[in-house]
Order: structure tokens, then C-alpha cells, then sequence
């Protein structure tokens, strides 16, 4: 229908007017119709007409289509319009004939994507608060890639920073152990039982000799081990919940040069060792670097301030409120100044579109991160950066201990051990994610309406309890999803007349608009309200159903009847079965 309000705008606003302004969407109140557009209100400068005007001139040629019934111009200009049932009747059966590629979408045009999410310090497990970043991230780039974008997963290591060194020493101390001395681990350093396997594998490998090595040398040796060791603990905690990033990309390879591969005939890189170093050169000699004094603060502390000559990132002229440091007054880097070398290689790699997940506490970050881009692309790049917050964690509305193996916080790994990766999932992009989310380990386990992922669990249940039962009356009914889909599929789906039966062909009918415009959002939990919508519109109605016998979705000696109701029943499994793998959640067949 978008199109064919393009379609009816265009000729009267003229070539130059930017239809893609045109909203074409279900309105807040269903008494209004099918469909209301803002096409007159934002269309209205262009055409020299009052909105009014417009949406009349408008409202006339779409009273002309062949899917429309009624056409209302509203307030100001808004146009109402009612489409004609035989609509809804073909929305389910593009549903039947496409399965589960159904709002599929070629939005996106095959255009590479790079979503980097959950990038946290490899100094141990994983945490709660990062498992939503991750959910967060993996559900985007699903979406996306459904909506025709091709999508990179990414996972940013971070290990160079000093964070590492302390994991480093923390892991000493644990080789220590190992070697039986008795050890206390000292303030600042990681608490968590974790590093003791790590302490044992050095031990086992090396003896004492670590002890008697200076730390610059024993250091970078305990450090790689730790490194390693926490990065196969991360992807361990990430395929529970059944991520998998096609790229780890480390920090540290920006500033020391990749390894080489000793078994791979590829020829040596032709970049310089230090990626950071480079892409500062190739900034400055834009005009984008300079040596320079930053001014004090107006207000408060300014973490990254010092009243010294520095190198600095011309960040103003690209948005942001100041400009930026790149290197620390001995001469290493910033973490900003990494993270633009970071970005330029994605740059380098071909991506255009730029995706960061990132935590709440990185709010102050965005700026000049999007100011860096900008001078890194010329401005034909983009970066959306996605902050994801803070996770609190209960039972039962009581907070929970911190974890005895991490130290001092939840592991995610425990959390998707005792609930499971579908409902850590759905509850976690079950909110904004920008809003502060409470993780009940109770609630998201309880079999009720007020827990959405049961809710809309058990309808993909439900419906499939319905084809079973069918099967009575129905015993040709295919039991494969495909076959029984193109069986339905010559349904007379006509007889779908109900209000409760059109609420729920509409709630079909609207699934590609809905993907289209979640991906255009960046917005996954859409499709979780989406679904959790549609599971409550069938529920009511099979409710209905048990209170008038007319209504239920299978009718003895009326098999018409019945064909088309199992139609509307493979259509609402269709879907959700569709959401639920965007959303990496189980479509179960039966609940206990």
C-alpha cells in the first residue's frame, strides 16, 4: 500500500518531492481503518496546497485502486483508508506459499553491514549485562540479514589495553598457587576462581622458570596464555546462547601487526605493523590531526584532560563538543585513538554501514566516535551506535549473590544453564534496549500471560496441538510444515469473516511492513511485541471458541470451514516460528 500512495502522491507534488517521507502504517485507533498516511502533512510545502488540500487531491486517485473500500481524510490532513477483506485473504495465502521466508525483504539490497556487539575485555566470563548486548547484537544482524542486508557478526577483542596487564598479573598469582605457594590476591587484581586453571596450565608448562623472570618478560607469555584461555571461556558462554561471531578482531593486532599463519600460503600483509600510528598519519595529512592545547572544562572533571601540548583529533569539526586526545603524555595511544584505527579497517574492508552495541556506560563515547567516522569516510559512511543497559538481576523480586566462581558478579553462563537460552533471549529483547531491564530467573520460567516468552512459546504450541487434534476430522493433513502449508493453501479462505479472524489476517498481513520497519530501527524488539501481539490475538480467540462452539477451529462435517480456519492456524505458526528464529528462541511443538 506505500507504493500505491507514492503512486497516488507523486503526480501532484511534482518531481522533486521525497516521497520516501511517506508513512504508510496501522492507526492507534482501529476504528480509523486499515492503513492511515501522513503523505499530505509531509508532502503539502512541495505541492503549494494546504495538507487539507492535499490529502483530499490524494484521497480521490486512492478511492480509484482496486484493494481499497473507503478513503477519510482526517484533521489536518491525515487520509484513513479501509481496504477490502479480499486483501487480508491474500496476505495469509502469500503467507502459506512463502513459509517461513514470509517479510522476507530485499530492503536492503544486498548492502554489507558490520554489527559489532558484545566486544568486552577478555579479563573473564561473561556477565549478565553483556549477555544483552550479545542477544541485542545477533537478533539486529538476523533482522537485518532478513531484510536483505549482508551482515558481518563481529566480536572486538579487546587486549591491549591495561586491563589485560592486570589479568595478566592476576593469572601470576594463580601460577603461584599452583606451585603451592599460599597467595592472597592482591587489591586491584581479578578475585575469581576462573584464573586458577589458567595457573595450573602454566605451572604444568613451565615449571618455576616464570618465578625467577623478570615481569617484562614473563608478562606477555602469562598474558597471551590468559588472553587465550578467557577468549575459549567467552565463546564457550556465547554458543550457549547459540552466537556465533564470523570475526574476532584484536586490539592489540592494530598496534603489534597480525601474526603470521604458519600454515597458509597467503602473502605477507602489505600493511605497517602499527595500524594506530598509520591511521593517525593518514588524518593528519587531511587536516584532521593536530598538535595543540585543550581548554579547561567549563563544568566538572574531564577524564581525558590535561593541560599539556598534545596530539589531538580535530573532533569539533565533525559534530562533537571538543576536541579529542590521541596519545597519553608517555606516548601510548588512547583508547580512542585505537578505536579509530578499529573503524578505519572496517572502513577498509568495505563496510559503509556500521552497527556498535555497546554498554550504557559508554554513552559519553558516542560523539566523537560518529565524528571519527565521519572524517575517516568523508561523510559517506554511517555509524549507529546501540547502548544496551544495565541488566538487574532477580528471584522472585529479591536481588541474587553475586557468583562464587566469578567473584563478584553473575556469570551468564549460570543464568542460561538454570532458565534457558530461549527465554534469556525473548526477556532480554523483550525491552528497549536503552531502558533498564529487571531479569527475573522466576518469572521468565512461569507459565503465565505476564511471562511473554511461554506466551508466545505456547502459541506455536497450541497451534500445532490444533493440527494434531485436526487430523480426526482432517486425516489428509500433512504433518511436514511445507506440505501441510501448500494443502491449506487451496483453502477457501473467504469464509475467514469474523472480527476475531480479520484482527488476526490483518496482524499477518502487517509481518513484512513490521521487519521492514524494525531493520530501518534498528529496533529487534519490535518483532518480540510483534509476536507476543499476534500470540495473544490467537489465544483470545481460541478462548472464544471454547465458549462458542461456531467459532473453534475445527468444525465436524464442515470441512470448508475447517480448511479455512487451519489455514489462519498455519499462517499465525508461519509467523511466529518466523520471529522466534529472528530472535534465536525456540518454536516448540509441545510444552509441559
Amino acid at each position: 500500500m506505500l507504493a500505491r500512495v507514492r503512486a497516488a502522491a507523486a503526480p501532484l507534488v511534482g518531481p522533486g518531492a521525497d516521497l520516501a517521507r511517506i508513512v504508510v502504517e496501522p492507526p492507534r485507533d482501529a476504528s480509523h481503518g486499515d492503513m492511515a498516511t501522513n503523505a499530505a502533512m509531509v508532502l503539502a510545502k512541495d505541492a503549494g496546497k494546504k495538507p487539507r488540500e492535499l490529502a483530499e487531491a490524494i484521497a480521490e486517485r486512492l478511492r480509484a485502486e482496486p484493494d481499497v473500500e473507503k478513503v477519510d481524510v482526517a484533521g489536518p490532513g491525515f487520509i484513513n483508508l479501509t481496504l477490502k477483506s479480499h486483501v487480508w485473504s491474500e496476505a495469509l495465502r502469500q503467507a502459506l506459499a512463502a513459509g517461513v521466508d514470509y517479510g522476507r525483504s530485499r530492503m536492503g539490497q544486498g548492502e554489507p553491514v558490520n554489527v559489532e556487539y558484545v566486544s568486552a575485555n577478555p579479563t573473564g566470563p561473561l556477565h549478565v549485562g553483556h549477555g544483552r548486548g550479545a542477544v541485542f547484537g545477533d537478533a539486529l544482524a538476523s533482522l537485518l540479514a532478513f531484510a536483505g542486508y549482508k551482515v558481518t557478526r563481529e566480536y572486538y577483542i579487546n587486549d591491549a589495553g591495561a586491563q589485560v596487564d592486570v589479568l595478566a598479573r592476576s593469572a601470576f598469582v594463580r601460577y603461584r598457587e599452583a606451585l603451592g605457594e599460599t597467595i592472597d590476591i592482591p587489591e586491584g587484581l581479578y578475585p575469581g576462581d576462573y584464573l586458577k586453571e589458567c595457573g595450573a596450565e602454566l605451572a604444568t608448562d613451565y615449571g618455576d622458570r616464570l618465578k625467577a623472570m623478570p615481569e617484562a618478560e614473563w608478562l606477555p607469555i602469562v598474558r597471551r596464555r590468559a588472553t587465550d584461555m578467557m577468549m575459549a571461556e567467552i565463546r564457550n558462554d556465547l554458543m550457549a546462547l547459540g552466537i556465533v561471531p564470523e570475526v574476532f578482531f584484536s586490539e592489540r593486532s592494530l598496534i603489534e601487526g597480525e601474526e603470521p599463519d604458519p600454515f597458509s600460503n597467503a602473502p605477507a600483509s602489505d600493511k605497517p605493523a602499527d595500524q594506530v600510528a598509520a591511521t593517525i598519519d593518514w588524518l593528519r595529512a587531511q587536516g584532521h590531526v593536530f598538535e595543540g592545547r585543550l581548554p579547561p572544562p567549563k563544568s566538572g572533571a574531564v577524564e581525558d584532560w590535561e593541560d599539556r601540548e598534545q596530539t589531538l583529533f580535530r573532533s569539533t569539526a565533525f559534530g562533537d563538543d571538543v576536541d579529542r586526545p590521541l596519545k597519553k603524555s608517555d606516548d601510548s595511544y588512547t583508547y580512542f585513538a585505537t578505536d579509530i584505527a578499529y573503524h578505519k579497517s572496517k572502513l577498509d574492508r568495505g563496510f559503509k554501514h556500521l552497527i556498535d552495541v555497546w554498554g550504557a556506560d559508554h554513552g559519553g563515547y558516542v560523539k566523537r566516535m560518529q565524528a571519527a567516522v565521519k572524517a575517516l569516510s568523508g561523510g559517506k559512511a554511517d555509524l549507529d551506535i546501540k547502548l544496551v543497559q544495565l541488566v538487574k538481576l532477580l528471584r522472585a523480586g529479591e536481588p541474587v549473590k553475586m557468583s562464587k566462581r566469578a567473584g563478584d558478579y553473575i556469570m551468564l553462563r549460570e543464568v542460561v544453564a538454570e532458565v534457558g537460552r530461549s527465554a534469556v533471549r525473548f526477556d532480554m529483547l523483550y525491552r528497549k534496549n536503552d531502558a533498564p531491564l529487571d531479569f527475573d530467573l522466576a518469572k521468565v520460567i512461569e507459565h503465565s500471560r505476564e511471562n511473554p516468552v511461554f506466551y508466545v512459546q505456547y502459541g506455536h504450541a497450541r497451534a500445532a496441538s490444533i493440527f494434531r487434534n485436526a487430523r480426526e476430522e482432517m486425516p489428509q493433513l500433512p504433518v511436514e510444515a511445507g506440505a501441510r502449508a501448500a494443502f491449506l493453501a487451496k483453502a477457501p479462505v473467504e469464509k475467514l469473516t469474523d472480527p476475531g479472524e480479520l484482527a488476526i489476517l490483518r496482524r499477518i498481513a502487517a509481518w513484512p511492513r513490521h521487519i521492514e520497519a524494525a531493520a530501518a530501527a534498528h529496533e529487534p524488539h519490535r518483532v518480540a511485541f510483534y509476536l507476543y501481539e499476534l500470540a495473544s490475538e490467537f489465544h483470545a480467540h481460541w478462548t472464544r471458541g471454547k465458549d462458542l462452539p461456531h467459532l473453534r477451529f475445527i468444525i465436524q462435517n464442515d470441512p470448508e470451514t475447517t480448511a479455512a480456519r487451519l489455514a489462519l492456524v498455519q499462517g499465525i505458526v508461519t509467523v511466529l516460528a518466523a520471529g522466534l528464529a529472528l530472535l534465536g528462541v525456540e518454536a516448540p511443538e509441545e510444552m509441559r
